[in-house]
């Protein structure tokens, strides 16, 4: 990457202090707490009041003085060995205790403080009750720090799986002295199925853990975290859907994986009320992406909200003193030798018809007091011409530096179904990238419109073929197959597929290659009956359609390599299909191969696979030298994106390759003949 660096920096000197810090914590001293900071998947609340009802709001905060503690209830009895606190309902009085972490009341905060048992942690054993727990205090402020040895009394519950005490709350501070605590250490991975058992616990590991998720970061300050060097796969990736291979996927991607958060239910996101906040763990000059090792400087709060396990700091996170430092990895452009270089790449809706020239909805507002992409509209890509410009600038950016012989594109806008000249929107991505190479470099490879079906019946987006005829020459002319494109017919949901023939103009005598462009039904939107409803197999909806446009493809490659003369073929694009899932054994089944083994081009909820595939045919497969998925997007925070465009308090745009789209690009070589 040329720009921002992702350079990684030393975090010997967080790690000292993150040690004495601990230190403190586990002797039972107060530390001194953390500055205030800096001014999809399932939503989540992003204010105390959304996370805690009116009715559990403490009525207040009292805290008295005794000449010695009580003994009290064990926190472990609380907790209990099941999902749920035995005691629910109860009014209790804990045995003395440690605070742990301190999140202030305020907008946006827990709300509360977390006290552990003296003495309890170190390597654990996961058949006990954990002996720790959340306290839950509201709005109204509690005068707790951390290292306050305390015992508290309240009403026992559970608030979306996580056992707390509410209620009115009463603290008494405790003047004997007490056991340190030790952060729990057992291996992430081995705690799956026990994690009640460390609920609220502090939390400290030397592992190394691999960055598994950054789309939530820029929304409510998360990580996902995979424990471990391996990432989160897609079942239907690796193993046929309703298989035990499948299940035994699913069962290790939950046992590996956790959420490292900030300690907030704060967005980030610019409004025309809220002033943006910093997001943690990135600056513009050092991103963090799937794919990156991260590892914990300072113990955490093993915590359990929105439907996950996370790791919380001990009090809400500052930019510059997160618990967790990032190590990056190279994400430089693939070398895949060949003479023939084929690439395909979704360039998330390219529209060069704007959102404000149609009277369309904006989204994305932005802290310099304009909205950045299209909603609510057939026009679908950037709102206004400044932000075009900055997509069209990622997106030149990309193809440029992969420098493909021939791409195929999907996301493209059909400039001739919003009235407008036919391919204008294509035409005018070539002329972008010529002026930015310098010199007439590219060339798109139009579909003749009596290919295809008509206007009325064809969506708003379309797939594409450029190539540099320098590297490349167009054999004839593309074809589509808008015969299957009708009403009833397989692609009647999904865009047309397109085909065009090339010949590489590095060596004399050239065997013809034939190219075929998809953009398959995708999986959202499901129907609530028939053949295409999601089945829960993790092939989502719209199976059976892809099954027939799969089909439907593989039916039309005889007529393609009857005109070419050769039967080298490469079929690629944007399946929405992992590689396990029926549509794609329809290809296994005709004899394609995947050009690529193990590499992703798209993360969806923390888990990685490829929705983008190239299959090639047997004779394609024999001379190919190389292939490579390109990792500059599907890992990527979408705040790189042009879409994304100053909504937090820092601009992460740059305008270079990475955050161009939500999909990666793929790329395979091959020799000449």
């Amino acid at each position: 990457m040329t720009s921002p660096s992702r350079l990684s920096p030393s975090h010997s000197s967080l790690r000292v202090a993150a040690a004495s810090a601990a230190a403190l914590l586990l002797s039972g001293t107060a530390l001194i707490p953390a500055s205030a900071e800096s001014p999809a998947p399932a939503p989540r609340p992003i204010s105390t009041a959304a996370a805690h009802p009116a009715a559990t709001q403490p009525a207040a905060v009292r805290s008295a003085t005794v000449p010695a503690a009580a003994k009290g209830v064990r926190i472990a009895d609380i907790q209990g060995t099941g999902d749920s606190t035995p005691m629910n309902g109860q009014t209790v009085t804990t045995e003395p205790a440690i605070v742990t972490a301190v999140y202030p009341a305020g907008p946006g905060s827990f709300g509360g403080f977390v006290i552990q048992a003296p003495g309890t942690g170190g390597q654990r054993d996961l058949t006990k009750g954990s002996d720790a727990i959340f306290v839950y205090t509201g709005t109204t402020q509690s005068t707790v720090k951390k290292g306050d040895r305390v015992q508290v009394t309240g009403v026992a519950g559970e608030y979306k799986g996580l056992t707390q005490l509410a209620g009115n709350i009463e603290v008494t501070p405790v003047s004997q002295k007490l056991a340190p605590i030790r952060p729990v250490t057992n291996p992430w991975a081995s705690t799956a199925g026990h994690r009640e058992a460390l609920e609220s616990m502090v939390y400290d590991s030397h592992e190394q853990f691999t960055v598994s998720d950054t789309y939530g970061l820029g929304k409510y300050g998360e990580l996902g975290l995979s424990a471990g060097q391996g990432l989160p796969t897609q079942p239907t990736e690796v193993a046929r859907p309703n298989t035990p291979q499948a299940a035994a996927q699913a069962s290790w991607n939950e046992a590996h994986s956790v959420t490292l958060d900030d300690g907030t239910n704060q967005g980030f996101a610019a409004s025309p009320k809220q002033a943006p906040r910093q997001v943690p763990y990135m600056t513009p000059q050092r991103h963090v992406a799937v794919g990156d090792g991260a590892r914990l400087t300072e113990p955490v709060i093993i915590d359990y909200r929105f439907d996950k396990w996370r790791f919380q700091p001990t009090s809400p996170a500052v930019p510059g003193s997160e618990p967790a430092a990032i190590n990056h990895h190279d994400e430089a452009l693939p070398g895949v030798g060949g003479q023939l270089r084929i690439a395909s790449f979704n360039v998330l809706n390219y529209f060069t018809t704007t959102g404000d020239s149609r009277g369309c909805k904006g989204a994305n507002w932005s802290a310099d007091g304009t909205y950045n992409v299209t909603s609510g509209c057939d026009v679908r890509g950037a709102f206004d011409a400044a932000d075009l410009a900055r997509q069209q600038a990622k997106t030149v950016s990309a193809l440029n530096q992969m420098d493909a012989s021939v791409v195929g594109l999907m996301e493209v806008e059909n400039s001739a179904k919003l009235g407008e000249p036919k391919d204008e929107a294509l035409n005018t991505l070539v002329a972008a990238l010529n002026k930015q190479a310098g010199y007439r470099k590219w060339a798109a490879a139009p579909v003749p419109a009596d290919q295809l079906e008509p206007v009325s019946e064809q969506d708003f987006i379309t797939a594409a073929l450029i190539y540099q005829p320098a590297k490349a020459r167009l054999v004839g002319q593309p074809r589509a197959l808008g015969s299957q494109a009708g009403p009833g017919q397989p692609f009647a949901d999904a865009r047309t597929p397109i085909a065009g023939t090339f010949v590489s103009t590095q060596e004399k005598k050239a065997r013809p290659t034939t190219v075929v462009v998809n953009h398959f039904k995708s999986k959202g939107s499901a129907p609530k009956s028939g053949p295409n409803a999601d089945l829960g197999d993790g092939q989502g909806a719209w199976n059976a359609d892809r099954v027939r446009q799969a089909q439907a493809v593989a039916a039309w490659v005889p007529q393609l390599t009857k005109a070419a003369g050769s039967e080298d073929v490469a079929l690629l694009g944007d399946f929405n299909s992992y590689s396990q899932e029926d549509p794609m054994q329809v290809f296994y089944q005709a004899g394609y191969t995947e050009a690529g083994r193990g590499e992703h081009t798209y993360v969806f909820g923390g888990q990685v696979g490829s929705l983008d595939h190239m299959l090639l045919s047997p004779s394609l497969a024999r001379r190919m030298t190389g292939s490579a998925a390109w990792n500059i997007n599907s890992g990527q925070s979408p705040l790189l994106q042009y879409a994304q465009y100053r909504t937090t308090a820092l601009d992460y745009y740059a305008a270079d390759p990475y955050g161009s789209s939500d999909h990666d690009p793929f790329l395979a070589g091959f020799r000449s003949k």
